[in-house]
């Protein structure tokens, strides 16, 4: 895979920053296994659900943080006590993960909960209301203002 140098990019473009960011971000992905895989929902117009399925392990064994613009997904199997299996074939991955979701701005968590082996991630977008789109209203006056 190549690299690509956007230093160029940071000095001629001001306040873009996150963007170079991202797109270095998005070069250096090296990949993911695809384990566990995931849903994203839109459940409404700023409403977002990631649903994840995570069949095995326990709600002690999932950890989720998020840092500024991150979402860390983290899942540790626990060590089996003294428990030798022999098995014939084995589908079901007993192994641990670390997935991260890179959330827009001002995409916040608002919930998580596990039932049936899926785990729902809940997420909302709250744009602060300096923002967000205003009118603005036109004075109307025959005269210029003069100063």
């Amino acid at each position: 895979m190549r690299n690509y140098d956007l230093s160029p990019l940071y000095r001629s473009a001001i306040g873009y920053d996150r963007l170079a960011q991202l797109a270095e971000h998005a070069a250096a992905n090296k990949g993911n296994s695809g384990y566990p895989p995931y849903n994203i929902e839109l459940l409404s117009e700023n409403r977002y659900r990631i649903t994840m399925a995570v069949a095995g392990f326990s709600m002690s064994e999932l950890e989720i943080t998020s840092e500024g613009d991150k979402l860390i997904v983290k899942g540790t199997k626990a060590e089996q006590a003294n428990e030798q299996r022999k098995y014939l074939y084995q589908g079901i991955a007993e192994r641990g993960f670390e997935r991260t979701f890179q959330l827009a701005d001002y995409v916040t968590v608002i919930g998580a909960d596990l039932e049936n082996g899926l785990l729902n991630i809940d997420l909302k977008r709250e744009i602060p209301e300096m923002l967000k789109p205003r009118k603005i209203e036109i004075n109307h006056s025959g005269l210029l203002n003069k100063e």
